[in-house]
């Protein structure tokens, strides 16, 4: 790891919209991006494929560990990274709802935590990386030179991801997604391992009555002065 390399961390719920400002903050800046989240789909995924057992807890680590991963930026709004898996493109595949069950079954696993840790690290090349989480700023890259915390309220949150499941033609309960969102939040917020929270030297960002232009410009603006 490169502590010379500059990192801009953004932690939030689920959400709270820090993906997509990760991603274009990125190309912005021109920096590496790091979804830390695609990793525990990935790690998901390959424990199916090689048949893991998500219960082999060490198992799952040693798999971890194994992994060669890459995003690829791409120039499609709607997913403006590829990811990579042993050079296979695995985009479609860990966006299942399947995908998305396994990951949270092994992100609160240590041993897990533990293993990617330093593979998360090694995305900080030059120039820069902006990291996208829940834990970046706390325990990957506590020595971060920006560290965000994105939040939004459970009902503009529910709201954002229902009219964006509506625009792919999926058709889901705006009730249920506020309801899926808070257990989300309880989980990530109470879990023992790095559990969701700000870091102390963190800067809050609201976004519940903002779009995404104005949450990028005061990130920029942060960026300029942290970073300059």
């Amino acid at each position: 790891m490169n502590s010379a390399v500059p990192v801009i961390a953004i932690d939030g719920p689920s959400g709270s919209g820090k993906g997509a400002i990760a991603h274009r903050l990125a190309k912005k800046l021109g920096y590496h991006i790091l979804d830390s989240g695609a990793l525990y789909r990935l790690i998901g995924l390959a424990a199916r494929r090689q048949e893991v057992a998500f219960a082999d807890e060490a198992g799952l680590a040693r798999l971890a560990r194994g992994m060669e991963i890459e995003f690829v930026p791409t120039d499609d709004e709607e997913e403006p990274i590829r990811v990579m898996l042993g050079g296979e493109d695995v985009t479609v595949a860990i966006r299942t709802d399947e995908a998305g069950i396994d990951a949270s079954r092994v992100a609160p696993i240590a041993l897990v935590r533990e293993a990617i840790k330093d593979l998360q690290r090694d995305f900080r090349q030059p120039p820069g990386l902006v990291a996208d989480g829940r834990d970046m700023g706390t325990v990957v890259f506590v020595d971060a030179d920006l560290k965000i915390y994105l939040t939004a309220s459970v009902e503009a949150r529910a709201e954002r991801r229902h009219k964006q499941l509506i625009g792919k033609d999926i058709s889901v309960s705006l009730h249920d997604l506020f309801l899926s969102i808070q257990e989300r939040d309880e989980r990530d917020m109470n879990r023992p391992v790095a559990p969701l929270k700000p870091a102390e030297d963190a800067v809050i960002i609201d976004s519940t009555s903002l779009d995404i232009d104005e949450v990028l410009n005061q990130v920029l603006a942060l960026v300029a002065e942290r970073i300059g």
